[in-house]
């Protein structure tokens, strides 16, 4: 039997559901490694941390402000994937510079955040509101 993999996804900024247009991007990583090698072999790597993020194109609907995501600053950011895991980056801020696509009324937004918890969840039919943090 065929599985669902891609596809649905859910975007939550607090409380608050957006409507997520593509591009999703996740980035749980709080590490990134780079090999080491000399002139002899590899001698090992390097290990520092990492910004993890969260990133899409978002519908900009009517009741979307940007001031209102580019004014974000410590919130928690939710993404719930059709292949049932779930993402919440905690502490995170809005980078920007957020820019509006009038033709496709969309924008283009990046949380970054202090860290990212993965946590597998039965996906919902329907969008459910997270209660506030």
């Amino acid at each position: 039997m065929a599985q669902r993999f891609a596809g649905i996804a859910y975007l939550y900024v607090g409380s608050n559901m957006l409507a997520l247009r593509g591009n999703f991007t996740v980035s749980p990583s709080p590490v990134e490694r780079t090999m080491i090698a000399g002139q002899d072999g590899v001698h090992g790597y390097q290990e520092l941390p990492r910004v993890p993020f969260i990133e899409g194109d978002i519908s900009t609907t009517r009741g979307l402000a940007l001031e209102d995501l580019d004014g974000a600053t410590d919130v928690n950011v939710v993404a719930q994937l059709a292949n049932g895991w779930q993402y919440s980056l905690i502490g995170a801020t809005c980078k920007a510079a957020l820019e509006a696509n009038a033709r496709d009324g969309q924008v283009r937004v990046r949380w970054e955040g202090l860290w990212c918890e993965e946590m597998a969840i039965d996906m919902p039919v329907a969008p459910v509101q997270l209660a506030a943090r």
